[in-house]
């Protein structure tokens, strides 16, 4: 009888009630599609022996293969770059979770993506989503005309759907809570990423389909930077500013990166990684001229990018800095990432330079609406990829077509404005890229309130102030060193702004006493 009455007691607590409801709606729909993925691509081989005839045997071509997985190996690499720039840009009390949230994410999109992320991307279906090839079944043994055999073209996806999990925690970094991060990262690589870029790489994908001029994204400016870039932004508005985060406009300014030597060594090798990230895209080693030209116009869009940001923030603020120059070349890399097949060195040099200079207001304007970005994510990937991406509309040189196994197919070209080309291209790429950015932010926002209202985003308040990588992992980065607590983050609840006191939920052992 004690049981049933304290049962009916918790029944009578809404908190109670709502996670319930929501636990079990959980386990109904993970259950519903477990249930789907048994019947429809768990069946054994022989119940569709009578009907299906043989696939004729794949023309595997090896030079390709060897390239594209080379070229996996080499962007899989940009992880470590991403795990020191960020752990150098933050404050060392954060430096643990981001590596431990770093590793996660790419084991969650590993199994997310094998399940049914790249069905949902790169197989048939509808203009909006794939609908076959779960688990990899059904689909032939090599992708397209390439000769790469399919899972040496899955690893090399594989390692663009984890850039873009890495770059949503940009801007997150600091105030998430590892499980809200877990929650938030399965939702990313899982579903936003792989359906919206559908919409663009997709067989069947309507941007990618779009008459009369189709939408364009070479390497991933938009599928990748951009749908990452943006959902850090939704997740920066949806955490709130970090505990003691005071804007210039307030009279503050950014807090101290703990070590800008690991940040800038970490910038620099994902520039290393570009050299994957975007020849690699070509997925044919025979395409010679066409990897030429994109590793030369990556490089010089970089160089352009870095030289800009470097020279605007010393007439800017009478300092050479150095953050503002690493993210200012990281900006050109995202931006040459959609062009950088179809435009000639002129055209890399300048957008470079756009790029250089869109990264820097991007920063300014977030200081200015009070958003919290630690390490520049927004600026660098959203912002400077909806550049790159409209860049094409005006610099396609009006030479170069499509990329094929054994080299370039120039019966139709991409021109663009500056070229004689008109408006057509730089309209398909408006339309692209601002379809995906609005798509991806309100799917991002809805994606992170829910699990603020579900779960926990942020982390309790005393959590923050201890400290997310004693609070959530037990251990400091650098235990052997003394931490001056220079960091701008309040000691006690009592330093905390007032206004600012509410933006934590306070911890369940709170809530017990």
């Amino acid at each position: 009888m004690e049981l049933v009455q304290l049962f009916r007691e918790k029944l009578r607590d809404p908190e109670v009630r709502r996670k319930a409801g929501m636990m079990l709606a959980g386990k109904t729909i993970g259950l519903a599609i477990v249930l789907f993925l048994i019947s429809k691509w768990w069946m054994p081989a022989q119940a569709f022996a009578d009907v299906t005839p043989p696939l004729p045997p794949p023309q595997v071509n090896a030079i390709n293969t060897i390239w594209t997985l080379v070229a996996a190996y080499l962007v899989f690499c940009m992880q470590v770059g991403f795990v020191m720039l960020e752990s150098g840009f933050a404050r060392s009390r954060e430096t643990v979770n981001i590596m431990v949230e770093g590793i996660a994410d790419t084991c969650i999109c590993g199994i997310t993506f094998w399940l049914w992320g790249f069905a949902f991307m790169f197989c048939p279906g509808t203009p909006w989503i794939g609908t076959t090839g779960f688990m990899l079944h059904g689909i032939p043994a090599t992708y397209g005309t390439t000769g790469v055999p399919l899972l040496a073209y899955w690893v090399f996806q594989y390692a663009f759907a984890d850039t873009c999990s890495t770059v949503t925690s940009g801007a997150m970094i600091g105030r998430c809570d590892f499980i809200g991060d877990l929650l938030y990262s399965v939702g990313v690589t899982g579903f936003i990423y792989p359906i919206i870029g559908h919409w663009a790489w997709g067989p069947d994908g309507w941007l990618a389909n779009m008459n009369p001029i189709p939408f364009h994204d070479f390497a991933g400016s938009t599928v990748v930077h951009t749908i990452g870039g943006t959902i850090s932004l939704a997740g920066a508005i949806a955490l709130g500013p970090r505990l003691g985060r005071v804007f210039k406009r307030d009279g503050g300014g950014p807090m101290k990166p703990h070590d800008l030597i690991i940040g800038a060594t970490g910038g620099l090798i994902l520039w290393f990684g570009w050299y994957g990230f975007n020849p690699g895209s070509t997925l044919s080693a025979m395409d010679a001229q066409g990897i030429g030209r994109v590793s030369f116009n990556t490089t010089i869009a970089a160089c352009s990018a870095g030289l800009t940001s470097l020279f605007y923030s010393y007439f800017k603020g009478g300092k050479w800095d150095l953050a503002l120059t690493v993210n200012g070349f990281l900006a050109g890399l995202v931006a040459i990432t959609c062009p950088c097949y179809w435009v000639d060195p002129e055209g890399a040099f300048l957008l470079g330079i756009g790029a250089g200079m869109v990264v820097v207001w991007g920063i300014d304007l977030l200081e200015y609406l009070r958003i919290d970005d630690p390490i520049g994510a927004v600026p660098v990937h959203m912002i400077a990829g909806i550049w790159g991406t409209l860049s094409l509309g005006l610099f396609a040189a009006g030479k170069y077509g499509t990329p094929t196994a054994m080299g370039s197919d120039t019966s139709t070209v991409v021109t663009g404005l500056f070229y004689g080309g008109g408006f057509g291209v730089l309209k398909a790429q408006a339309i692209g890229s601002f379809s995906i950015t609005i798509a991806t932010f309100v799917v991002s926002m809805i994606l992170m309130y829910a699990i603020k209202a579900g779960f926990r985003l942020r982390i309790p308040t005393d959590g923050e102030i201890e400290g997310l990588d004693l609070h959530e992992h037990g251990f400091p980065a650098y235990p052997e060193y003394v931490v001056t607590g220079d960091d701008g983050c309040p000691k006690s609840i009592d330093e905390v702004p007032i206004g600012r006191r509410t933006l934590s939920r306070p911890s369940k052992e709170k809530k017990v006493a």
